[in-house]
């Protein structure tokens, strides 16, 4: 198992705006858009941007955790099952959505990072 990249991942009030925002304005290219709920921003050197709608219980847009980073990998229960025993503590239970499962789990200061499974790639 090994983490594969990642994006740093941006909670939004309007995906429309958001993206208009990074590509327009910035002048950054959008990768992907999967309708109204995830959208990559490749902002150059190896770095995304994901873009994700603000829901019920997430972080809102502007809040403290608004924007986090997300490490991808293939298989998450196989990764947080390694992590887990090299001592890493996690936060909660894995997240399943229809497009990603996500797991929290945090360093040693105690930051919240996420891995994400990816099971849609959109259009």
């Amino acid at each position: 198992m090994a983490i594969l990249g990642g994006n740093v991942s941006i909670y939004v009030s309007d995906m429309g705006q958001a993206i208009d925002f990074y590509t327009q304005t910035l002048g950054l290219a959008l990768r992907v858009r999967i309708k109204n709920e995830w959208a990559e921003i490749d902002a150059g050197g190896g770095l995304t941007l994901g873009l994700h709608p603000a829901h019920e219980g997430s972080a809102q847009p502007g809040a403290s955790g608004a924007i986090n980073i997300e490490l991808a990998v293939d298989d998450l229960d196989a990764q947080v099952a390694v992590l887990r025993e090299r001592g890493v503590r996690f936060v909660g239970e894995i997240q399943n959505y229809e497009n990603v499962r996500l797991a929290t789990f945090l360093d040693p200061d105690q930051n919240a990072l996420l891995l994400a499974q990816v099971l849609h790639t959109g259009t």
